[in-house]
């Protein structure tokens, strides 16, 4: 039986040196903070370019609006040569030649055109200003989503990176068990089925290795590509996952500032100012224009002999029947309800993330705590199961039966820990303007905590 298990350990040995480090190993790895990561997201991802240009697409229909209240200036210059046929307008009689012509003549002038009263243009400029407040405001909402995105792909590396160090102690564990347990049936003290389920105990812990391997390698690859990076780059992470006590805000106090700080909810406001907006534009189409155009300029056959001449004109324009102002205020109407559901269903929204991001801290805190004290007894058992079996008192199976517990202990402790990560994510951005104040809720762990992830194990 050991025979035929020394080549699969030996594969898995060989992996285990090949694939160990694998993170670590690929060339010229590039060291990645958290800060760095959002940096880089905030640059390059996709979603925070696509709303930059929707700003610089709303700023050019504001510009384009407000042109329309704006002095329009034009210059024409004219060379004509010209020949007429006096017989196609009436004037034909003895004597007088069928066309008059050739001649030529020359005019320069320049026109310009004033909207002095039009109240439909200016509330629709108007509009147009609020809806590129509302789509400014859509885009700091989306760098805050791309932040808490950012943090949560990185907690993912951390948690991976976690896992990888957790196998790697309990590979080392297995090692010296199953070296122990040859040991023990070289001197008689053991069976061949104790050295033979440490063999296998260790196969498995290699294989869960190479399995945290590959998933931190993924989570890598998923948080380059988010950040607008090649995936063939070498990621380092410069922190480890770590439990740090923040203090739980009153939800009763900090729900009207996140109403006032969150940029999707002031946003929706800013859309209903601009439908407000839009209705005064739609209602003033029934009130009278007045615009001013005149031109000025200089005409003449000689171009040293051209006498000026020019015009000014008011023109006052007023509407007597317009059927589409009825559809056009149902639209509006129709969108300003809309809009309102919107601005509720979001207030709910967002008051629920908070409950829930506060929830969630106080019972992940606990959570870490209690797996804190689980991961200590499990490596207490392992330690006695060890004696047990080192002094010939009882078989390895307290000993596998210990390993199982420990990897099941670790595994829920680095969960609880990166749910509470999660879950300070979350309460940053509940509260709004995630990009300003993420520091404050991300970041390093205390190093005064305890309770750091990964632990490594004692190996009597």
């Amino acid at each position: 039986m050991r025979l035929r298990l020394a080549p699969v350990a030996l594969l898995l040995a060989v992996s285990f040196a090949w694939g160990g480090e694998l993170c670590a190993q690929q060339p010229a790895p590039r060291r990645l903070s958290l800060k760095d990561a959002i940096a880089l997201a905030l640059k390059n991802n996709v979603s925070v370019l696509t709303a930059r240009t929707e700003v610089n697409e709303a700023e050019g229909t504001r510009e384009r609006r407000l042109a329309v209240l704006l002095p329009h200036v034009s210059g024409d210059t004219q060379a004509v040569l010209e020949k007429n046929n006096l017989t196609i307008i009436g004037l034909s009689a003895p004597g007088i030649p069928p066309t008059v012509g050739p001649f030529a003549y020359y005019d320069f002038r320049a026109s310009a055109q004033q909207s002095l009263i039009d109240r439909e243009a200016y509330h629709n400029w108007k509009a147009s200003a609020q809806q590129e407040q509302a789509i400014q405001l859509d885009y700091q909402d989306t760098r805050d989503l791309v932040v808490r995105e950012t943090a949560g792909l990185y907690l993912d590396a951390e948690t991976a990176a976690a896992e990888i160090e957790a196998a790697q102690s309990r590979v080392v564990t297995s090692q010296a068990l199953e070296k122990l347990a040859q040991d023990e049936h070289d001197q008689g003290l053991a069976t061949a089925i104790d050295v033979v389920r440490s063999q296998v105990q260790l196969a498995r812990d290699q294989q869960d290795l190479l399995i945290a391997q590959n998933n931190c390698q993924t989570s890598l690859l998923a948080m380059a590509r988010f950040l607008g990076l090649s995936p063939g780059i070498t990621l380092d992470l410069s922190e480890k996952l770590g439990f740090r006590h923040i203090d739980v805000p009153d939800i009763e106090q900090a729900l009207p500032a996140a109403l006032a700080a969150r940029d999707d909810y002031r946003a929706l406001f800013s859309e209903r100012q601009s439908l407000i907006e839009q209705e005064k534009a739609s209602h003033a189409r029934y009130f009278p224009t007045l615009s001013l155009n005149g031109n000025y300029g200089a005409a003449g056959r000689n171009l040293g002999m051209m006498p000026s001449s020019g015009v000014i004109e008011g023109t006052l324009s007023v509407t007597i029947f317009d059927r589409d102002r009825t559809g056009e205020k149902k639209e509006i109407q129709s969108r300003q309800e809309r809009l309102d559901s919107q601005i509720d269903d979001l207030s709910r929204s967002i008051e629920q993330d908070l409950r829930k991001a506060v929830l969630d801290l106080n019972s992940t805190e606990q959570q870490v705590h209690v797996t804190q004290a689980a991961l200590d007894l499990a490596q207490r058992e392992l330690t006695l199961a060890e004696d047990r079996f080192r002094n010939g008192v009882t078989d390895n199976i307290e000993v596998i039966t210990a390993q199982a517990a420990l990897t099941t202990a670790q595994d829920d402790h680095i969960m609880a820990i990166a749910q509470h990560e999660d879950a300070r994510a979350a309460l940053a951005r509940a509260l709004g303007g995630t990009e300003k104040n993420y520091q404050s809720y991300f970041g390093q762990p205390d190093p005064a905590d305890s309770a750091n992830i990964p632990k490594k194990v004692k190996v009597p």
